[in-house]
């Protein structure tokens, strides 16, 4: 269980760099004149996973 879980995390933290990098990429284009905040809720979110993952990493062993 704990294994699905910590792999449903990274792929979760994985599809939020997959977005930042597209809403980068976006407002680099152009595409996004006013800055609504997304890009540092997004790095806030692939932060709180990343250390999530990284205590559970650390509970195992890994």
């Amino acid at each position: 269980m704990r294994n699905s879980y910590l792999k449903h995390l990274r792929t979760q933290r994985d599809e939020l760099e997959a977005k930042l990098e597209l809403h980068i990429a976006r407002y680099c284009f152009g595409d996004g004149e006013v800055d609504d905040g997304t890009e540092a809720e997004l790095r806030q979110r692939i932060l709180e996973l990343s250390d999530e993952i990284a205590a559970l990493e650390a509970d195992r062993g890994e």
